[in-house]
């Protein structure tokens, strides 16, 4: 039985005291900023009139961001912990708005120091050596005047954020509330709802006939819908496209890399590597249709784990304790501040009544980092601590390190951290367990991981690039053409599965597509982090540790550039497929 969360031990529960002591003490500090936000109206037209107007206005920029994101932290904390209280979802949306309100508010600032240039920027830096700091924030914003339209329109298109948002917003809504999907009946006879957020697991079935009824019902269902779909979808694309052609680039794609300053080379690199090795990953397939049993493998059966036994069982305590053992090569003091942090409010551990489903890292600048969770006691909840305590420890360091503005950190780089983790896990339990199922699915899970982070993703990536430029060639998207598409690029990866017409249309249950560019981050992480692996274990955990301590003060290229990987070149992805590879060969000599 699910309990309630009072019935939950509090050192099982993360503190958010450190945010902010109560309800009362958040509505205090939002009211604070509704009144601070106006105090920015005094600088507009004035950015650059002297060093001490430019300073003045960074760092009350820089208190307004601040607080805003700790308002944001709790509320969202507060309403993930029980989803059932109107109250914190209320607190949810007001923040949102506010935090639009202060983009659209600080909307002036970027065109301002855009306008006044790099010389007379320089030369306000010289006047007043306090505005050093931020040489690499004032390099960013100047990069971007090219694609910088006047402030009125950049105001507009700040307020039309949760407009443009609307693809994203109507898919969730439609996959999540409207979307009713059948039921089936389990091996065991009881009946179970497919949804989209159980339906991968139920494809983890040991009863085939089982997996290939809940594949056939959900996608049967799905598709009853795929021209509404299918005609987001398109918008979704086509916004993108024409949100690139108003900031002046010539592809959608050039304008989401460019706002990480990511060579286009890199997106390139990572695809046509994947696609010049798939052979590892049809040896991954075959070995799945060789433990199952079977003549013929299909969409159903990939997500079959190898290990062909239920998970053993890992309590939260022994999880902790095996973590913080694997992370020995990155240093004591790494060690030392994660098992502080464990010991010390940082992780919302188990599933309560009405807590919301799977998990994730949250830091800000004045907060400890956070970690949601829903222990299962079972291998894969490891590998989730193990990931998210590698974002938070990422967020320590960054903090510690660099001042607010370069706290934070890119997409791009936040994926090595935990994966980093999760393969230091994987070298440590296949070295010392003495469980031989640990082991076992150990080595299943790094498999089912890296098939899904680095394969998976860069077809996705393809995909996305190949819809993108149908759109910015003129094309129509439909619902034929983009299953048509799809499905090449299905049969291209799997090419030991039977590919049948359901799975062509996965294209639309995927929510990252609806993230622009997003998904290729996920196969660049694990590539730099596996190649990091190797290197933190024969040379040192150094620069590594630096890495994590950059931020936002370098590019994110740059910046694992100091660890020692370069993921302009296709070494990365290249040294990771053979990890795998390694992998995928002990794996079919063990099972």
């Amino acid at each position: 039985m699910v309990k309630a969360r009072e019935d939950i031990d509090d050192k099982y529960k993360w503190d958010l005291g450190k945010l902010f002591e109560s309800d009362e003490e958040w509505e205090e500090a939002f009211e604070t900023v509704l009144k601070e936000i106006e105090e920015l109206e005094d600088y507009k037209g004035r950015v650059t009139e002297s060093p001490e107007t430019l300073l003045e206005l960074l760092k009350l920029r820089e208190n307004l961001k601040r607080t805003v994101a700790d308002l944001n932290s709790y509320a969202n904390k507060k309403y993930d912990q029980d989803t059932r209280k109107d109250q914190y979802q209320a607190m949810k949306s007001r923040v949102s708005t506010l935090s639009s309100q202060l983009s659209s508010s600080l909307s002036f600032i970027d065109p301002e120091i855009q306008e006044a240039g790099k010389d007379q920027i320089n030369d306000l830096i010289k006047e007043n050596e306090e505005l050093e700091v931020y040489n690499h924030f004032f390099d960013n914003i100047l990069r971007f005047k090219p694609h910088t339209r006047s402030q009125e329109v950049e105001q507009v298109l700040a307020n039309l954020g949760d407009v443009l948002d609307a693809p994203d917003t109507a898919f969730k809504a439609l996959m999540n509330a409207d979307m009713e999907f059948p039921s089936v009946e389990k091996p065991n006879g009881e009946s179970v709802e497919i949804t989209q957020s159980n339906f991968t697991n139920l494809l983890k079935n040991s009863d085939r006939e089982f997996r290939s009824k809940a594949h056939e019902e959900f996608y049967s269902q799905l598709n009853t819908v795929e021209n509404t779909i299918a005609t987001n979808f398109e918008k979704n694309i086509r916004r993108n496209v024409k949100m690139a052609d108003i900031k002046n680039f010539d592809s959608a794609r050039k304008a989401s890399l460019f706002s990480s300053n990511i060579p286009v080379d890199v997106y390139d690199n990572l695809v046509e590597t994947v696609e010049g090795n798939l052979d590892a990953l049809h040896s991954h397939l075959e070995l799945k249709k060789s433990v199952l049993g079977v003549d013929d493998l299909k969409p159903e059966d990939v997500y079959m784990p190898v290990a062909d036994s239920e998970s053993p069982e890992v309590s939260f305590e022994e999880a902790k304790e095996f973590v913080i053992e694997a992370v020995a090569p990155l240093g004591e003091d790494y060690q030392d501040a994660m098992k502080e942090g464990l010991n010390s409010g940082w992780v919302d551990v188990y599933e309560n009544k009405g807590k919301r489903s799977g998990a994730y890292s949250s830091a800000t600048y004045d907060s400890q980092p956070y970690i949601l969770m829903n222990y299962q006691d079972d291998v894969s909840s490891m590998y989730t601590l193990a990931h998210e305590l590698g974002h938070s420890m990422h967020s320590y360091y960054s903090k510690k390190n660099q001042p607010y503005i370069y706290s934070n950190y890119g997409i791009f780089v936040a994926e090595v951290a935990s994966t980093v983790n999760e393969a230091l896990l994987t070298r440590y339990l296949l070295e010392n367990a003495e469980d031989k199922e640990l082991k076992k699915h150990a080595l299943s899970h790094y498999l089912e991981n890296f098939r899904n982070t680095l394969f998976r993703q860069a077809m996705f990536a393809d995909f996305e690039k190949k819809v993108h430029e149908k759109v910015e060639n003129g094309e129509a998207l439909t619902s034929d053409s983009l299953t048509e598409q799809y499905g090449a690029l299905k049969e291209k990866y799997h090419k030991p599965v039977e590919i049948d017409d359901y799975i062509k249309t996965e294209w639309m249950r995927i929510p990252h597509f609806y993230y622009n560019f997003y998904v290729y981050q996920y196969s660049t992480g694990i590539s730099a982090a596996e190649t990091l692996v190797e290197k933190i274990l024969s040379e040192g955990p150094e620069d590594y540790i630096e890495f994590l301590s950059t931020g936002s003060r370098e590019y994110p290229v740059e910046a694992l550039k100091i660890a020692g990987v370069d993921m302009e070149s296709p070494e990365a992805v290249e040294t990771a497929i053979e990890r795998y590879r390694e992998h995928v060969e002990k794996a079919e000599e063990t099972l």
